[in-house]
């Protein structure tokens, strides 16, 4: 959840009253916000350098407020105002407007094929008579950065560039051009710098560096040039100095250069609908045209209602309350959704909802709903019990499967699902076919490189982790694993497993002999000879992470579900593990699907 930080007196100001801290904590909470703390700007960098309080300072109170991550038109003090505002009932929806203007006057953004490359996809607007000072040209640059942080995802989807429009001349073109192609002054700079140098000059950069990855091993760069080639920006890096914005910017123009063209669309469209409340003509935003060298031309941005039907019984039945047509309608508007009532075909009440470019979270019925739940007030909500749902059969039947191994002296394990790529070969001295695990495209680190495809490698890390704990240990767990599914619409599909490991100073072999046959016996299943369909039967096992020898495959009514044995000591040295272990690992969705057919 974002928090941004907000001086009190200036948003007590944009909301037109003052209001205790009890008052503004409730108002909060009515409005699905939290009040996270309350400092000072100076209290902030004494605790960051860890130096002494002092009282004796008139310092402004900073309020710290957490809002919701999908709500984008929080992220200001701006959208924060004015959507309080509306909620108390203060002011009415805005509305905004392109500006009506001729085609052939309208500014023209033309897109270079090459950029396909590497940021195929770029959307522009204008805010023309724009007043800045001090406060609003700091809450405008906080909030380029608070977008980049959250739904830009550190600019890798989005990166934003705002430009002093009476400083460059339209029209202009966005390109890909080789580093060595590229020469600008870069903001706060003064030196002419060519694009690649620019990247070994911000590799000392606290705060550039970490985006250079993004775009420094491509072969050609993103850049902005107005008619005059003059660089207006080498996104998602740096603007260019000569068209930078100052408290005495008049006309702003914004770029969003992207590699998701929906996501640069809400980022526009959040950038100009918080900041239009500021232009001569309030919420009016000037269009910009977009044409790609195919043909297509785009007007953005796209301000434009979006208009979504959701049925007063919908609403109702997920609020848990019986809300009447004209009070859904007002619950609504507060939350700046405005409502029409409508009869059906089957004269039931229906809402054409008209969403805003400023609610871009509202993606589906459901999150009308939750507005309406939210203007209402949860504490309102009459707090009754749930009618009675049965669990799924597979988790009915994982909860019974887990009781019956804890009663044969067996602790639960809970382990992570996600492991590296080394865990669940290697060190198990498995070869990878490139046919079971899902590779996890982006990892935060190497330990959460592929999603299991066994259980057995948490068990041993486990066993690793707590070498030192008495012997015997006895540990078992339930729980997914994934594998790679082409039958399935995502490519992949879970499946229940059930696994148990023995640990001591003998390698428990027939304990977990016995422990597989105690689960086929409380599940009614007998022991039947080798081919019987009937029942489950044992068969000779060559898996690379168990002893050969002293393993089995268990076949049943036919089909291999698993397998057990004494664990290899290649794979127990791997996990440093210096005690003999054995281990069981089977599925279980197999005896819920022989139960269903």
């Amino acid at each position: 959840m974002p928090t941004i930080s907000v001086g009190r007196d200036r948003l007590f100001e944009a909301l037109g009253r003052t209001y205790s801290q009890e008052e503004f904590e409730d108002l909060c909470f009515k409005f699905g916000i939290e009040l996270d703390d309350v400092t000072t700007e100076k209290a902030i960098i004494r605790k960051e350098k860890h130096l002494e309080e002092d009282s004796t300072e008139d310092e402004e109170v900073i309020y710290k407020i957490e809002v919701a991550a999908n709500r984008y038109d929080l992220l200001c003090l701006e959208g924060l105002a004015q959507a309080l505002r509306i909620f108390v009932g203060i002011d009415p929806i805005p509305t905004y407007t392109l500006r009506s203007i001729r085609s052939e006057s309208m500014l023209k953004m033309h897109v270079k094929p090459e950029t396909s490359l590497i940021r195929p996809y770029v959307v522009c607007a204008v805010l023309r008579g724009i007043t800045f000072d001090e406060a609003r040209y700091n809450s405008f640059i906080d909030l380029q950065d608070r977008l980049h942080q959250n739904i830009c995802r550190r600019r890798t989807l989005v990166a934003i560039g705002t430009h002093d429009l009476d400083t460059i001349d339209g029209p202009f073109t966005y390109e890909a051009l080789p580093p060595s192609d590229i020469n600008f002054v870069p903001l706060k700079q003064v030196k002419n710098f060519r694009a690649d140098e620019l990247m070994e000059f911000y590799k000392s950069d606290l705060k550039l560096k970490k985006f250079l990855h993004i775009i420094e091993n491509s072969s050609v760069y993103p850049v902005l040039c107005d008619c005059n080639r003059t660089v207006l920006s080498l996104p998602p890096i740096i603007n260019g100095a000569h068209s930078a914005i100052t408290l005495k910017t008049k006309n702003v123009f914004i770029e969003c250069t992207a590699t998701d063209l929906t996501k640069a669309n809400v980022v526009l469209n959040t950038m100009v609908t918080m900041f239009s409340t500021y232009c001569k003509r309030k919420f009016e935003v000037e269009p910009v045209e977009v044409i790609y060298n195919n043909g297509r031309s785009y007007v953005y941005p796209d301000i434009s209602l979006y208009h979504m039907e959701v049925s007063l019984s919908y609403i109702t039945d997920i609020v848990g309350v019986p809300l009447e047509e004209n009070e859904v309608a007002s619950l609504l508007n507060k939350m700046q959704l405005h409502a029409v009532k409508s009869l059906s075909e089957d004269k039931k009440c229906t809402f054409t909802v008209s969403v805003p470019p400023t609610r871009s979270d509202i993606l589906h019925p459901c999150d009308v709903a939750e507005d309406v739940a939210i203007a209402y007030g949860y504490n309102e909500i009459p707090k009754r019990i749930p009618a009675s749902l049965n669990p799924l059969p597979l988790n009915q039947f994982s909860d019974l499967i887990r009781s019956e191994i804890a009663m044969c002296g067996f602790t639960e394990v809970l382990t992570w699902v996600l492991c590296s790529y080394k865990e669940d070969f290697a060190m198990l001295n498995r070869r990878d076919d490139k046919s079971t695990a899902v590779i996890i495209g982006n990892p935060r680190s190497s330990d959460f490189e592929v999603v299991r495809t066994s259980l057995m490698p948490g068990m041993l890390k486990t066993i690793g982790h707590n070498k030192d704990h008495p012997k015997p240990i006895k540990i078992f767990e339930v729980g997914d694993i994934v594998l790679l599914d082409e039958m399935k619409d995502v490519g992949a599909a879970n499946r229940r497993q059930l696994a148990a490991l023995y640990c001591g100073a003998t390698s428990g072999f027939e304990l977990i002999h016995g422990l597989v046959d105690r689960v086929m016996e409380a599940i009614g299943c007998q022991f039947v000879q080798s081919g019987d369909i009937a029942g489950y039967y044992l068969e000779r096992a060559d898996e690379p992470e168990f002893l050969p020898g002293r393993q089995a495959s268990i076949i049943y009514k036919g089909k291999r579900i698993g397998a057990f044995g004494i664990v290899h000591p290649e794979v127990l040295n791997n996990f440093d593990i210096p005690d003999a272990c054995s281990f069981v690992e089977l599925n279980i969705e197999s005896f819920v699907q022989s139960q269903v057919s």
